[in-house]
């Protein structure tokens, strides 16, 4: 491994498309209500785990940026962080419940056969009560719609600060 004493060059930030929060006041409510009633009954390490690992797969930086620091702020560790990229080869890291979430997250933000596979929807029914599985279902589908109206708009990253504006 190399390392250097450079200093790393930043791009200048790209621009924000739009400020689509303000646009559209109404929407952004609605989803931030949605985002507090979905998180409702779920261990919040688990929550922000699964936010984390959506935006990671939907390449949202806005997003990864904010719920990283929410999960170092609420006592999540580093390394559970860093690990979540490659979770399926750093399984003891986690615990099976949350490996479960990991999976579903998995399977409804890609969908790439068109389908959550019964399996992998199982294991997440064999971990987590019915009605706690239907909230982190609505949780993984709300995290999604977060990644892509803010990968839309170009949100930029580095700007939040946890506690300032959460939802």
């Amino acid at each position: 491994m190399t390392t250097t004493s450079e200093t790393p060059v930043h791009a200048p930030e790209q621009p924000s498309r739009m400020q689509w929060h303000q646009l559209a006041p109404e929407v952004y409510k609605a989803m931030v209500g949605l985002d507090i009633v979905a998180r409702q009954g779920l261990d919040p390490a688990l929550v922000e785990l699964v936010k984390i690992r959506s935006s990671q797969l939907n390449h949202c930086a806005f997003c990864l940026d904010m719920h990283a620091k929410d999960a170092l702020a609420a006592g999540e560790s580093v390394e559970r962080i860093v690990q979540l990229a490659a979770w399926e080869e750093s399984r003891h890291f986690y615990t099976g419940k949350e490996l479960a979430a990991l999976e579903l997250t998995e399977a409804v933000t890609v969908l790439t056969d068109g389908f959550v596979p019964d399996e992998v929807y199982a294991r997440a029914a064999g971990q987590f009560e019915e009605a706690e599985l239907a909230r982190l279902i609505a949780l993984i589908a709300t995290i999604n719609a977060w990644n892509r109206l803010a990968v839309t708009t170009r949100m930029a990253p580095g700007h939040y600060a946890p506690g300032a504006a959460k939802r």
